[in-house]
């Protein structure tokens, strides 16, 4: 899985399927440089066929399955319509009729991506109005196997043995081995991403960033898009419309065929949402990331997604509330390039809060479904401490700076004595 090109006459190696794969394809030979076989389309572990068809439409849509998605497929699609995506469209989910419209394309070429693939890969993973997350899903690792061999951990991320050994992974962390998974192609086996055993997420990360950075010099995107330096993930900065904004591309690892073994939910004498739903939603599975040195980050977001999507079925107020406080932390409270809260924030917020309060009589009265959002936020960011919302020992304010913190829980604080403020 190196990132060096084969040598040679021609032209340089170029990176033509970023999203999806990484594959880098040369004048003179295609070199495949990681996996890329799909993960089959299989039932989650322990989840009926009728689980899944009791999902909506919608969310059905939404999964991520099969072949990915055109705008996955392909670097420098994404980048270009990132690039001439007006800020405003990424937080009102225009449709993409409108989309048509903006880039001056054709609308019956638009057609060809489905709404959910629009949505799902560029405007759900907004963080803040100029900052994204973006997945970009590893292939070659399937049939995954929860359960795992306990042995200690030797090794530095140079290979070299340790006297002493590395700890067991906290909250939303963990180990990942090939052992875990039914198939892996021998790309995972390499010893630029593996080490006795272990695909660990520092040298994926190491491995994608000279892929991107490749990318970025023989697409001739040097001008528009630059990669981060000193950032423990890969993170670009790129020109828009309207100015810079900045994406982490978080290599993923996506496990759809079971459910995570830390995410304790649905909890004992929960009410919400009902059991119907909770089987739904934990046939998505979870996924991955490479963020960090030797663990891998558990994510949830088709879990996420299809809770939120979900969340007014009754006719309840729900999702306009989490639209105002959104709006208030982006204008009033937490403004900037890179917030110390993010809209996954705030979704966690409102996740607690309706498992709090599960009955439609709590959220037909808009002020005072605000007001409680609002002080469950003042409360998390007063205390420094919001719970993972699947994975509750895990604290997702555990690494933000304190100052910031108490700054913003003193304007919410005073939003909460005089809340009669014109809302947007």
């Amino acid at each position: 899985m190196k990132s060096e090109h084969a040598a040679g006459g021609g032209k340089t190696c170029c990176l033509t399927c970023l999203g999806s794969c990484l594959v880098y394809t040369c004048a003179r030979r295609c070199v495949q440089r990681s996996p890329t076989v799909p993960l089959p389309v299989v039932m989650a572990d322990g989840f009926s066929q009728a689980g899944k068809e009791k999902c909506s439409e919608p969310a059905r849509r939404g999964r991520v399955s099969g072949p990915c998605s055109q705008f996955q497929r392909s670097f420098i699609q994404r980048v270009t319509l990132l690039g001439k995506l007006p800020t405003g469209f990424v937080l009102h989910r225009e449709t993409k009729q409108k989309v048509a419209a903006i880039l001056g394309t054709d609308q019956e070429a638009m057609k060809s991506l489905p709404e959910g693939d629009l949505q799902n890969y560029l405007l759900s993973k907004v963080l803040a109005p100029r900052l994204f997350h973006v997945t970009v899903p590893l292939k070659g690792l399937a049939g995954y196997k929860g359960a795992r061999t306990q042995r200690w951990r030797y090794y530095t991320l140079q290979g070299t043995k340790l006297t002493c050994p590395l700890r067991d992974p906290e909250g939303l962390q963990q180990w990942l081995e090939t052992e875990q998974f039914v198939k892996t192609l021998w790309q995972w086996h390499q010893a630029d991403v593996n080490i006795e055993g272990d695909i660990v997420p520092a040298k994926v990360l190491q491995v994608f960033r000279a892929l991107v950075e490749n990318a970025v010099r023989t697409c001739h995107l040097s001008g528009k898009v630059s990669v981060l330096a000193n950032r423990a993930a890969v993170w670009v900065a790129m020109e828009t419309s309207t100015g810079q904004v900045e994406l982490e591309l978080a290599p993923t690892v996506e496990i759809p065929t079971a459910w995570s073994e830390k995410a304790q939910w649905p909890r004992c004498l929960k009410r919400w949402p009902s059991p119907e739903r909770v089987e739904c939603i934990k046939s998505f599975g979870f996924n991955l990331v490479a963020r960090s040195s030797y663990h891998w980050q558990l994510s949830f977001p088709q879990a996420e997604r299809v809770l939120f999507e979900q969340l007014d079925e009754d006719g309840g107020c729900r999702r306009r509330c989490f639209q105002v406080l959104r709006q208030l932390k982006e204008d009033v409270w937490c403004p900037g390039q890179r917030p110390v809260i993010t809209t996954h924030h705030l979704q966690t917020v409102l996740f607690w809060t309706c498992e709090k309060y599960p009955h439609l009589k709590d959220w037909q009265v808009f002020h005072q479904a605000l007001l409680r959002l609002v002080r469950k936020l003042h409360r998390c960011v007063s205390q420094h401490f919001l719970k993972h919302y699947f994975v509750p020992k895990s604290n997702l304010l555990q690494s933000a700076s304190p100052s910031e913190l108490d700054a913003v829980a003193q304007k919410v604080a005073f939003f909460l004595k005089n809340p009669q403020v014109t809302l947007p």
